[in-house]
Protein backbone atom coordinates (compact mmCIF):
# COMPACT_ATOMS: atom_id res chain seq x y z
CA UNK A 1 0.00 0.00 0.00
CA UNK A 2 2.90 2.43 -1.01
CA UNK A 3 2.69 4.75 -3.23
CA UNK A 4 4.76 7.48 -5.89
CA UNK A 5 8.23 7.68 -4.70
CA UNK A 6 10.01 11.31 -4.62
CA UNK A 7 12.90 9.38 -6.80
CA UNK A 8 12.00 6.05 -9.32
CA UNK A 9 13.52 2.43 -7.96
CA UNK A 10 12.41 -0.34 -9.93
CA UNK A 11 10.72 -1.16 -13.10
CA UNK A 12 7.16 -1.43 -11.34
CA UNK A 13 7.01 2.27 -10.25
CA UNK A 14 4.07 3.99 -12.05
CA UNK A 15 0.28 3.87 -12.51
CA UNK A 16 -2.30 1.35 -13.62
CA UNK A 17 -5.53 0.99 -14.43
CA UNK A 18 -7.49 -1.82 -13.45
CA UNK A 19 -10.44 -3.83 -14.47
CA UNK A 20 -13.09 -1.94 -12.63
CA UNK A 21 -11.45 1.69 -13.46
CA UNK A 22 -9.59 2.78 -10.61
CA UNK A 23 -5.86 3.79 -11.14
CA UNK A 24 -3.55 2.38 -8.50
CA UNK A 25 0.25 2.68 -8.17
CA UNK A 26 2.74 -0.55 -9.56
CA UNK A 27 2.59 -1.11 -12.61
CA UNK A 28 2.68 -5.14 -11.89
CA UNK A 29 0.70 -4.97 -8.95
CA UNK A 30 1.72 -4.05 -5.64
CA UNK A 31 2.22 -5.47 -2.05
CA UNK A 32 1.76 -5.01 1.79
CA UNK A 33 3.69 -6.72 5.03
CA UNK A 34 0.84 -6.85 7.56
CA UNK A 35 3.66 -7.82 10.37
CA UNK A 36 2.09 -8.45 14.39
CA UNK A 37 3.58 -9.71 17.47
CA UNK A 38 2.14 -11.39 20.24
CA UNK A 39 3.87 -10.99 23.36
CA UNK A 40 4.16 -13.02 26.77
CA UNK A 41 0.83 -11.88 27.62
CA UNK A 42 -1.45 -12.67 25.10
CA UNK A 43 -1.49 -8.81 23.56
CA UNK A 44 -1.04 -8.63 19.68
CA UNK A 45 0.95 -5.77 18.63
CA UNK A 46 0.80 -4.39 15.23
CA UNK A 47 3.18 -2.42 13.16
CA UNK A 48 1.85 -0.03 11.31
CA UNK A 49 3.76 2.98 9.47
CA UNK A 50 3.07 6.64 9.73
CA UNK A 51 3.53 7.46 5.64
CA UNK A 52 4.86 10.69 4.69
CA UNK A 53 2.72 14.07 4.30
CA UNK A 54 3.97 14.04 0.56
CA UNK A 55 3.18 10.75 -0.80
CA UNK A 56 -0.22 9.44 -1.31
CA UNK A 57 -2.26 9.39 1.59
CA UNK A 58 0.52 11.25 3.45
CA UNK A 59 0.02 11.73 7.35
CA UNK A 60 -2.45 8.29 7.44
CA UNK A 61 -1.12 5.04 9.36
CA UNK A 62 -0.86 1.47 7.39
CA UNK A 63 1.09 -1.29 6.30
CA UNK A 64 4.99 -0.82 4.64
CA UNK A 65 4.76 -2.12 1.18
CA UNK A 66 4.77 -0.65 -2.40
CA UNK A 67 4.92 -1.52 -5.92
CA UNK A 68 5.83 -4.81 -7.33
CA UNK A 69 9.08 -5.38 -9.75
CA UNK A 70 8.22 -7.36 -12.76
CA UNK A 71 10.82 -9.74 -11.08
CA UNK A 72 9.36 -10.01 -7.65
CA UNK A 73 6.98 -12.03 -5.97
CA UNK A 74 4.36 -10.77 -4.09
CA UNK A 75 5.94 -11.98 -0.57
CA UNK A 76 9.57 -10.70 -2.19
CA UNK A 77 8.39 -7.17 -2.83
CA UNK A 78 6.65 -6.80 0.21
CA UNK A 79 10.20 -7.60 2.36
CA UNK A 80 11.75 -5.24 0.17
CA UNK A 81 9.88 -2.54 0.62
CA UNK A 82 9.86 -2.68 4.47
CA UNK A 83 13.20 -3.22 4.48
CA UNK A 84 13.41 0.10 2.06
CA UNK A 85 11.24 1.68 4.26
CA UNK A 86 11.95 0.85 7.92
CA UNK A 87 14.37 -0.93 9.66
CA UNK A 88 12.69 -4.08 10.29
CA UNK A 89 14.75 -6.55 8.76
CA UNK A 90 13.17 -9.78 7.23
CA UNK A 91 15.54 -11.78 8.92
CA UNK A 92 13.05 -10.72 11.57
CA UNK A 93 9.61 -12.01 10.22
CA UNK A 94 7.98 -15.48 9.85
CA UNK A 95 5.49 -15.57 6.93
CA UNK A 96 2.74 -16.71 7.81
CA UNK A 97 0.27 -16.31 5.02
CA UNK A 98 -0.59 -14.31 1.54
CA UNK A 99 -4.35 -12.52 0.67
CA UNK A 100 -4.82 -11.17 -2.74
CA UNK A 101 -7.69 -8.78 -3.59
CA UNK A 102 -8.20 -8.81 -6.93
CA UNK A 103 -9.11 -5.80 -8.75
CA UNK A 104 -8.71 -7.77 -12.27
CA UNK A 105 -5.94 -7.06 -14.35
CA UNK A 106 -4.06 -5.77 -10.93
CA UNK A 107 -3.71 -6.59 -7.55
CA UNK A 108 -2.51 -6.21 -4.00
CA UNK A 109 -1.11 -8.63 -1.84
CA UNK A 110 -1.53 -8.83 1.99
CA UNK A 111 1.91 -10.41 3.67
CA UNK A 112 0.70 -11.12 6.71
CA UNK A 113 3.90 -12.29 8.81
CA UNK A 114 4.79 -12.61 12.80
CA UNK A 115 7.66 -11.07 14.78
CA UNK A 116 9.29 -13.83 17.52
CA UNK A 117 10.44 -10.63 19.29
CA UNK A 118 9.06 -6.84 19.39
CA UNK A 119 11.96 -5.03 18.25
CA UNK A 120 12.25 -1.71 17.36
CA UNK A 121 11.30 -0.08 14.20
CA UNK A 122 12.30 3.15 12.99
CA UNK A 123 12.07 5.01 9.55
CA UNK A 124 14.15 4.44 6.95
CA UNK A 125 13.50 6.63 4.00
CA UNK A 126 11.04 9.58 3.46
CA UNK A 127 8.20 8.03 2.70
CA UNK A 128 8.06 7.55 6.72
CA UNK A 129 7.87 9.75 8.93
CA UNK A 130 7.20 7.23 11.78
CA UNK A 131 6.70 3.41 12.43
CA UNK A 132 5.16 2.42 15.77
CA UNK A 133 3.64 -0.99 17.02
CA UNK A 134 0.39 -0.43 18.02
CA UNK A 135 -2.24 -2.61 20.11
CA UNK A 136 -4.44 -4.55 17.55
CA UNK A 137 -7.91 -3.24 19.22
CA UNK A 138 -6.19 0.02 19.38
CA UNK A 139 -5.23 0.16 15.38
CA UNK A 140 -9.32 1.84 14.64
CA UNK A 141 -8.90 4.72 16.59
CA UNK A 142 -5.63 6.10 14.01
CA UNK A 143 -6.36 8.00 10.74
CA UNK A 144 -5.96 5.12 8.28
CA UNK A 145 -4.73 5.06 5.21
CA UNK A 146 -7.91 4.72 3.38
CA UNK A 147 -7.24 0.61 1.60
CA UNK A 148 -5.67 -0.63 4.69
CA UNK A 149 -8.73 0.95 6.54
CA UNK A 150 -10.97 -0.99 3.80
CA UNK A 151 -9.17 -4.62 4.65
CA UNK A 152 -8.31 -3.88 8.37
CA UNK A 153 -11.54 -5.89 9.55
CA UNK A 154 -10.19 -8.64 7.79
CA UNK A 155 -6.82 -8.77 8.47
CA UNK A 156 -7.19 -8.42 12.12
CA UNK A 157 -8.37 -11.94 12.29
CA UNK A 158 -5.62 -13.36 9.97
CA UNK A 159 -2.88 -12.98 12.42
CA UNK A 160 -2.37 -16.86 12.84
CA UNK A 161 -0.15 -19.42 11.90
CA UNK A 162 -0.10 -22.86 10.65
CA UNK A 163 0.75 -26.06 12.31
CA UNK A 164 0.87 -28.61 9.27
CA UNK A 165 1.00 -32.33 11.02
CA UNK A 166 1.82 -35.23 9.07
CA UNK A 167 1.05 -38.86 9.82
CA UNK A 168 3.87 -40.13 8.58
CA UNK A 169 2.93 -43.86 8.40
CA UNK A 170 -0.07 -42.83 6.96
CA UNK A 171 1.12 -41.12 4.03
CA UNK A 172 3.69 -43.27 3.33
CA UNK A 173 1.03 -46.11 2.84
CA UNK A 174 -0.28 -43.84 0.39
CA UNK A 175 2.41 -43.75 -2.05
CA UNK A 176 3.79 -46.68 -4.09
CA UNK A 177 7.50 -46.14 -3.86
CA UNK A 178 8.19 -49.41 -2.47
CA UNK A 179 8.04 -48.16 1.32
CA UNK A 180 7.32 -51.86 2.85
CA UNK A 181 11.22 -52.51 1.96
CA UNK A 182 12.57 -49.90 3.60
CA UNK A 183 10.25 -47.77 5.98
CA UNK A 184 12.62 -45.85 7.37
CA UNK A 185 14.10 -44.86 3.59
CA UNK A 186 10.41 -44.36 2.94
CA UNK A 187 10.17 -42.10 5.55
CA UNK A 188 13.28 -39.86 4.57
CA UNK A 189 11.64 -39.59 1.19
CA UNK A 190 8.55 -37.98 2.16
CA UNK A 191 10.73 -35.86 4.64
CA UNK A 192 12.52 -34.12 1.90
CA UNK A 193 9.49 -33.94 -0.11
CA UNK A 194 7.98 -32.14 2.08
CA UNK A 195 9.98 -28.83 1.70
CA UNK A 196 8.58 -27.64 -1.62
CA UNK A 197 5.52 -26.31 1.26
CA UNK A 198 8.31 -23.42 1.92
CA UNK A 199 7.41 -22.30 -1.13
CA UNK A 200 3.72 -22.22 0.18
CA UNK A 201 0.69 -23.98 -0.23
CA UNK A 202 -2.41 -23.25 -2.13
CA UNK A 203 -6.22 -24.08 -1.20
CA UNK A 204 -5.54 -24.90 3.15
CA UNK A 205 -8.69 -25.29 4.74
CA UNK A 206 -9.03 -23.46 8.46
CA UNK A 207 -6.64 -20.84 7.49
CA UNK A 208 -7.73 -17.07 5.48
CA UNK A 209 -5.15 -17.04 3.20
CA UNK A 210 -4.74 -17.97 -0.71
CA UNK A 211 -1.61 -19.63 -0.04
CA UNK A 212 0.09 -20.13 3.14
CA UNK A 213 3.33 -20.31 4.51
CA UNK A 214 3.14 -23.44 7.16
CA UNK A 215 4.90 -24.85 10.15
CA UNK A 216 5.63 -28.62 9.26
CA UNK A 217 5.89 -31.36 11.53
CA UNK A 218 6.37 -35.25 10.58
CA UNK A 219 5.45 -37.65 13.19
CA UNK A 220 7.35 -41.22 12.68
CA UNK A 221 6.98 -44.03 14.49
CA UNK A 222 8.07 -47.59 14.94
CA UNK A 223 11.05 -48.53 12.52
CA UNK A 224 11.18 -45.33 11.16
CA UNK A 225 12.19 -43.35 14.69
CA UNK A 226 15.66 -43.44 13.59
CA UNK A 227 14.91 -40.33 10.68
CA UNK A 228 14.16 -37.74 13.46
CA UNK A 229 17.40 -38.30 14.63
CA UNK A 230 19.23 -37.84 11.21
CA UNK A 231 20.44 -34.37 10.08
CA UNK A 232 17.53 -31.64 8.94
CA UNK A 233 16.77 -32.08 5.85
CA UNK A 234 15.91 -29.11 3.53
CA UNK A 235 13.06 -26.67 3.72
CA UNK A 236 12.60 -26.71 7.77
CA UNK A 237 10.75 -30.00 8.12
CA UNK A 238 10.59 -30.87 12.00
CA UNK A 239 10.63 -34.49 12.00
CA UNK A 240 9.20 -35.85 15.72
CA UNK A 241 9.60 -39.55 16.92
CA UNK A 242 6.75 -40.95 18.50
CA UNK A 243 7.47 -42.25 21.58
CA UNK A 244 4.55 -45.10 21.73
CA UNK A 245 1.23 -44.79 19.63
CA UNK A 246 2.29 -42.36 16.76
CA UNK A 247 -1.90 -41.32 16.86
CA UNK A 248 -1.59 -40.47 20.68
CA UNK A 249 1.47 -38.20 19.95
CA UNK A 250 -0.21 -36.80 16.75
CA UNK A 251 -3.33 -35.69 19.29
CA UNK A 252 -0.92 -34.89 21.57
CA UNK A 253 0.33 -32.12 19.54
CA UNK A 254 -2.57 -30.16 19.29
CA UNK A 255 -2.42 -29.42 22.71
CA UNK A 256 -0.39 -25.84 21.20
CA UNK A 257 -0.53 -23.27 23.87
CA UNK A 258 -0.26 -20.46 21.40
CA UNK A 259 -3.69 -18.79 20.46
CA UNK A 260 -2.37 -18.10 17.31
CA UNK A 261 -1.97 -21.45 15.88
CA UNK A 262 -4.45 -23.70 13.83
CA UNK A 263 -3.39 -27.08 13.13
CA UNK A 264 -4.08 -29.51 10.20
CA UNK A 265 -3.46 -33.20 10.20
CA UNK A 266 -2.61 -35.11 7.11
CA UNK A 267 -4.33 -38.81 8.19
CA UNK A 268 -6.67 -41.35 6.30
CA UNK A 269 -7.00 -43.03 9.63
CA UNK A 270 -10.55 -42.68 10.82
CA UNK A 271 -9.80 -43.05 14.47
CA UNK A 272 -7.48 -40.38 14.42
CA UNK A 273 -8.89 -37.99 12.19
CA UNK A 274 -12.33 -37.97 14.93
CA UNK A 275 -9.82 -37.38 17.53
CA UNK A 276 -8.17 -34.79 16.29
CA UNK A 277 -11.21 -32.77 14.98
CA UNK A 278 -12.42 -32.72 18.65
CA UNK A 279 -9.59 -31.45 19.87
CA UNK A 280 -10.28 -28.66 17.18
CA UNK A 281 -8.07 -29.42 14.29
CA UNK A 282 -8.56 -29.19 10.59
CA UNK A 283 -7.75 -32.91 8.85
CA UNK A 284 -7.61 -33.79 5.30
CA UNK A 285 -6.48 -36.90 3.66
CA UNK A 286 -2.73 -38.14 1.92
CA UNK A 287 -4.09 -37.54 -1.22
CA UNK A 288 -3.93 -33.63 -0.52
CA UNK A 289 -1.09 -33.52 0.95
CA UNK A 290 0.72 -35.90 -2.09
CA UNK A 291 -0.99 -33.73 -5.02
CA UNK A 292 0.87 -30.78 -3.79
CA UNK A 293 4.09 -32.64 -3.53
CA UNK A 294 4.08 -33.02 -7.08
Amino acid sequence: MGGPREVGGGDGDGWAECGQGHTHWGRFGASGLLAYHRDAGGQVWVLLQHRALWGLGGGTWGMFGGALHSHEDPVGGALRETSEESTLSPDDVVVRGTSVEDHGGWAFTSVIAAVPERVEVRPASRETQGAEWVRAEEVGDRELFAPFERSWSWLRDAMKGLVLIVDAANVVGARADGWWKDRAGANARLRDDLAVLERGVEGVPGVPFDRTFPEVVLVVEGAARGVAGEPAGPGGVRVVAAPGSGDDHIVGLLADPRPDTVHLVVTADRGLRARCEAAGASVVGPRWLLDRLR
